[in-house]
């Protein structure tokens, strides 16, 4: 009998587990699981070249090239017309602005300074020391290339993110994030003897200097000597007065060419008896032109930095452009630090007054008789408990408040500017960004795209593989072939036994023999220079070799990096959104719960420690919405961040950046107005249907 009243209840259990799967749970899309076998795809953005494959898109420089905050464009030598004298005059590089600009004083209302993310990041633009520091790099840069011009080698310039802004994380804002939680570092990275390792970058057949030199040299020199026979002089003491000209002209080509002209001239009287003119006239003149035919030959090893230069420069715009989209990032995740701590603040307030109010009342009810001793202490003790977490959550917001104010302002030296409490008038829309809705190809290949860092490394491969050309240039002998020609004059006044001074020819007379083919001097030549082993050019050469593989596979790490991160940034909207919708959920039930028990108190069915209970419950939940919808907006930051669309979503233009005057300010999407002070919702005897409890597929 017990067999079959157990096989009859087993019957009634399967039938209505079908007739549940039949229905509800029927319509529920199945979520994929991760180790479901994935169906075979096409690649879809290879990295690696390969053929057949599509390929990845190529990265997008930045523009407009050659971002300039000055007005001086210091790639450009100065005019030596109509002042000759200017190139010899330095440079001036306007200082510094040290103080905060007139937007922040604007914002100021009632001793407070209202801000929204969109003034907040404005201000960033304008006053911010890591984005003030980094723009310097872009006129630096110039510098480089306004020598690489002259056929000089290169100084290079700091390209790395400037990070002394503080601030972006809080102790309200807990969890969040994608699966991933690795941090990534430059690859290839180290230190060798004294912390200092030489790269190949710049060695190779030095360049020819391009601009030319003047060179001259005028001296007047009177010397008496004792001779130790007049055999050769004529006398015991010898006395010279010699006067010299001497003008050289040099100047190297980009073909690998040398021209060296030199033009001497000597003015020379003398008590000597056996010379045959006094005063002498004498000058020489010759021409020389040099030619490099292997190691050193060609525009290509000459030219090469100018070529690096230009390259050099793009990479510092886009360093630039990757600090704004990171120093624009860590100011909105300080703007929603510094909003989690202000609805911290408000939170632990109403905690606090919920239970001050409670132990006022337990008092009241003491004095009449209804209330043990003992509910006081506990109640006492709570209002305690609630007095150091409402000044805890006040310092960690006035903190925050200075946080922000160094990441946007220059000057905090102003009293009623760092003593002002700052006000964050936005808060984050939970409504889906279109990111979220798309393929993760379609991100991928945005983020291959527009990534800074993959622009930069394509240009330092381009940069690795000039200076493997010119090393591998470096491995040959010096071979070069001149030819020169010139001629020397001689006059002044002849002496003779009969007649000193006669047939006296002048300067003039000199200077003409000397271009008249009278006394030629001409000639060609080859000089050879072959370095026996050569190890020191080959390990050079082998060393560039594997710096551009180095920097190859660091591109393609990038590549990976980045794919990575994009799927993590995409998993982690997916969390953080259903992580505040629960918290949402969580804090709307204990909000009814606390309405209930304190009702329920009222009427004498329920204790004290019941309503501590429950008010405990709600700061948690409380606590618990406040750190998810943060850390929601600051992820959905770093995806942009990780996307390096900001700037575009933002309407943040890259040369008001690079000037520091915002023209247009940012406008951020997803945001939405403070709301009310939550309250309890009724209860009702019809509640909305349950949600899909299939997690949304992730692309």
């Amino acid at each position: 009998m017990r067999s079959k009243n157990l096989q009859a209840a087993a019957g009634i259990a399967l039938m209505l587990m079908g007739s549940l799967n039949g229905t509800a749970w029927g319509q529920q899309t199945p979520a994929p699981s991760p180790t479901t076998p994935a169906a075979p795809q096409a690649v879809q953005n290879d990295t690696t070249g390969q053929a057949g494959l599509p390929q990845a898109p190529q990265p997008v420089y930045t523009e407009p090239l050659f971002l300039r905050d000055t007005p001086g464009d210091y790639a450009k030598p100065k005019k030596a017309f109509p002042k000759v004298w200017a190139p010899y005059t330095s440079m001036d590089y306007p200082r510094p602005r040290l103080s905060n600009t007139p937007r922040l004083g604007d914002l100021m209302s009632g001793g407070k300074i209202y801000l929204s993310l969109s003034d907040a990041i404005t201000l960033a633009l304008e006053n911010n020391y890591d984005i003030a520091i980094a723009r310097v790099n872009l006129d630096i840069a110039d510098t480089d290339l306004l020598r690489a011009k002259a056929g000089g080698s290169l100084r290079g310039v700091s390209t790395g993110l400037v990070t002394n802004t503080l601030g972006g994380t809080t102790t309200t804002i807990t969890g969040g994030g994608g699966p991933g939680g690795t941090t990534t570092s430059t690859g290839g990275s180290g230190t060798g003897a004294s912390g200092l390792v030489l790269s190949t970058n710049g060695l190779g057949p030095v360049p020819q200097l391009l601009d030319p030199t003047l060179t001259g040299t005028v001296q007047a020199e009177r010397a008496s000597t004792v001779q130790s026979s007049n055999l050769i002089s004529g006398t015991n003491v010898l006395s010279q007065d010699t006067n010299t000209y001497n003008f050289g002209y040099n100047q190297g080509f980009i073909t690998g060419t040398t021209l060296a002209v030199t033009f001497n001239n000597t003015h020379q009287t003398s008590n000597s008896t056996r010379t045959s003119y006094n005063p002498l006239l004498q000058s020489t003149f010759q021409a020389r032109v040099q030619q490099h035919l292997l190691q050193g030959f060609g525009w290509g090893v000459n030219g090469r930095f100018i070529v690096q230069a230009k390259n050099t420069r793009r990479i510092t715009d886009s360093g630039f452009r990757q600090q704004v989209i990171y120093t624009v990032t860590q100011v909105e995740s300080i703007y929603w630090a510094l909003v989690s701590a202000y609805e911290d603040d408000l939170a632990k307030t109403r905690a606090l007054e919920q239970s001050t109010q409670l132990a006022k009342d337990n008092r009241k009810q003491l004095e009449i008789g209804t209330l043990a001793p003992l509910d006081i202490v506990n109640s006492d003790n709570a209002v305690a408990t609630d007095q150091q977490a409402s000044i805890q959550s006040k310092t960690n917001l006035e903190y925050q408040q200075l946080l922000l104010k160094q990441a946007i302002a220059r000057n905090l030296s102003d009293p009623q500017l760092s003593v002002a409490p700052v006000i964050p008038t936005d808060r984050v829309d939970l409504g889906r960004l279109p990111e979220e809705d798309q393929t993760v190809e379609d991100l991928v290949a945005l983020a291959y795209k527009n990534n800074p860092q993959i622009e930069q490394a394509v240009l330092n491969m381009k940069n690795n593989d000039i200076t493997r050309k010119a090393l591998k240039n470096g491995l040959l002998p010096t071979v070069d072939v001149y030819g020169f020609y010139g001629s020397s004059a001689v006059g002044g006044s002849v002496v003779t036994a009969n007649n000193p001074g006669a047939n006296s020819s002048g300067y003039g007379n000199v200077f003409s023999n000397l271009f008249n083919n009278t006394s030629p001097d001409k000639g060609a030549g080859v000089t050879v220079s072959i370095p026996i082993r050569n190890r020191i050019a080959q390990a050079d050469q082998a060393r560039s070799q594997m710096e551009y593989q180095q920097s190859e596979m660091r591109l393609q790490q990038i590549y990976i990096q980045t794919r990575m991160q994009v799927i993590n940034g995409q998993y982690a909207l997916t969390n953080d959104r259903a992580a505040v919708q629960s918290a949402q959920s969580s804090r709307d039930f204990q909000l009814q719960s606390l309405d209930a028990e304190e009702k329920k108190y009222k009427l004498g069915a329920s204790t004290t420690a019941n309503v501590l209970q429950q008010q405990r419950n709600l700061a948690t939940a409380e606590n618990s919405l406040i750190s998810a919808t943060a850390a929601y907006a600051r992820d959905r930051a770093s995806l942009l961040q990780i996307l390096a669309n900001t700037l575009d979503r933002y309407g943040i233009s890259l040369a008001d950046a690079a000037t520091g005057t915002v023209v247009q300010k940012p406008a951020v999407p997803g945001l939405t107005a403070p709301g009310p002070t939550p309250v309890a919702k009724p209860l009702t005897a019809s509640p909305e249907p349950l949600p899909n409890i299939a997690p949304t597929p992730v692309h």
